[in-house]
């Protein structure tokens, strides 16, 4: 847009340039001219001249009261993704995914390579002496440009005539005349975090494994926002393997990387769907079958400083409109059908586990659609707690525990094994949590072979088999540092197509690595002796 805000200049994928009158939201011209994707425009403060960068490695100088081009500059040999101009808007700067940085003389058509880069240029900006570059690596450099007295960067040599064909270019640096940059090495460098250019959830969606543009690899978790190992410059591919898990949760959560940086996203109801044992996150005196909601934790952790913050009495402006003076707007009192949420029974750690802590020295931002439709964004700690732009279901579930209740059950069939002498101990199917293991299959087992069904009707058969009454048909030896179920030793086997399965095993686990059906599972059991 020019300084007096009469003239927008837009170009995108048509590949012509469209001047508007934003005042009147009209179209005044369509210049043709390019042959690809327009990807920079620049417009002088008077309106008159236009600049752009093409796809097709040209850049155009469009005069827009004639309404047509009158000079191509042909200096790349690959895509224009950045233009800056001298103030008096006689010289340009260009960039792009050559690596390289252009100087041109609009008038004399004298060009000289400013600068070469070690990745594709997306921006440029003249400050003073000085043009900032920045690239697709996350470092931001400064290159000495006389924009000032440009004239003085010709004088050092090298430079040459801007051809009129987009071929010229590319042909002169095939026939070995390519030009030598006037500068070697940039003023200033401002260093950036290296970008993120691979990542993998890994199976126990907690855990994402990445990869950088040094190469190096790390493993962040979710929950904490954090990297909790560094790899150094390994195979990602084998890294990813060695760090395999044969677990299975659901995917709670999206993300993608393509801003160089991990962005997860959350959706309700389907973020709440993923379920985990609290002695799983190594949480000191956790009850055994104690179960926290992965999302329900992390928006704890994520709103743990707005809570803090947030004003119990005064006005509250809420996101449709409505206010409440002189009262604390409580979510409590907001309309929720029993059905839809989770009141925080059934052993869920709504008020019991501490909340997932995120850093406060880099901390994550919340980004969501504000009340007015456009995007809002916040780091975490700078929250106030006077913020109505967060969506109520996320402070409803980190306030007051409540979350839409997903299905986290799994329905199954339980069965003697073929040849084993045990009885049918149930009738129909049977469902359970989906995290639920093995182990706790193999107990009720045992407890439905001690307690209703003898192997042969009498009471002291089924010790005869090596199993005892209650629990103590499991070995009760205890070494420090083992989990609950690892000080267990159970005296039924529970299988899956005819394999053993491990009593650490969840549900979910076997239904999606061992039995590998769409159908209902079926496990079997048999009874072995004590070890």
């Amino acid at each position: 847009m020019n300084d007096t805000g009469t003239l927008l200049v837009s170009g995108g994928t048509e590949k012509v340039v469209r001047v508007w009158d934003p005042r009147t939201g009209s179209k005044n011209m369509k210049l043709r001219g390019h042959t690809d994707n327009i990807r920079a425009l620049l417009i002088d403060s008077t309106g008159r001249y236009c600049l752009s960068g093409s796809s097709d490695s040209m850049i155009r100088l469009w005069d827009l009261g004639q309404q047509r081009c009158v000079h191509s500059y042909a200096v790349h040999t690959d895509s224009v993704w950045a233009l800056a101009s001298t103030p008096s808007f006689g010289h340009v700067y260009s960039g792009g995914r050559d690596q390289s940085v252009y100087l041109t003389d609009l008038s004399t058509r004298e060009s000289v390579l400013l600068c070469t880069n070690e990745h594709p240029i997306l921006q440029l900006s003249l400050q003073d002496d000085t043009i900032w570059v920045a690239t697709t690596d996350s470092s931001v450099y400064g290159w000495p440009a006389e924009g000032q007295t440009p004239q003085k960067v010709f004088q050092k040599g090298g430079s040459f005539l801007a051809g009129n064909l987009s071929f010229s270019r590319a042909r002169a640096s095939l026939e070995g005349s390519a030009p030598v940059p006037v500068y070697k090495e940039p003023s200033f460098t401002i260093p950036g975090v290296p970008a993120i250019v691979q990542h993998e959830i890994m199976n126990n969606r907690r855990h994402v494994l990445t990869k950088d543009t040094v190469g190096s690899v790390k493993l962040w978790e979710i929950t904490r926002g954090a990297v909790i190992e560094d790899f150094g410059k390994v195979s990602f591919d084998d890294k990813k393997k060695e760090l395999f898990e044969m677990v299975s949760i659901p995917a709670w959560f999206t993300m993608d990387a393509r801003l160089g940086c991990l962005s997860v996203h959350l959706d309700t109801p389907q973020c709440f769907s993923a379920e985990i044992y609290a002695v799983d996150l190594n949480v000191t005196g956790a009850q055994e079958d104690l179960k926290i909601n992965l999302a329900h934790e992390t928006l704890r952790g994520l709103l743990v400083h707005w809570s803090k913050r947030r004003p119990k009495l005064g006005q509250h402006s809420l996101s449709n409109g409505d206010s409440s003076i002189g009262k604390d707007v409580s979510l409590k009192n907001l309309p929720h059908p029993r059905s839809d949420v989770d009141d925080g029974s059934e052993n869920h750690a709504n008020n019991v586990l501490p909340s997932f802590e995120f850093s406060t020295v880099l901390p994550p931002s919340i980004i969501t659609e504000s009340s007015s439709g456009g995007p809002w964004r916040k780091r975490i700690t700078d929250l106030d707690g006077t913020e109505d732009d967060l969506p109520w279901w996320c402070v409803d579930c980190a306030e007051n525990g409540r979350f839409p209740k997903e299905n986290t059950k799994c329905g199954f069939y339980l069965h003697p094994a073929e040849g084993s002498p045990a009885p049918n101990i149930t009738q129909g199917k049977l469902s359970a949590p989906r995290i639920l293991r093995v182990l706790k299959v193999a107990n009720y087992v045992v407890e439905k072979l001690v307690l209703e069904k003898p192997l042969d009707g009498s009471p002291d058969s089924t010790f005869a088999m090596g199993l005892t009454s209650g629990t103590s048909a499991l070995d009760s030896s205890s070494r420090p540092g083992l989990k609950p179920w690892q000080k267990l030793k159970p005296s039924v086997e529970i299988l899956c197509n005819n394999q053993v399965l491990s009593p650490e095993m969840s549900l979910a686990t076997v239904r999606t690595y061992i039995w590998k059906k769409p159908e209902d599972l079926i496990l079997n059991y048999r009874v072995v002796q004590s070890r």
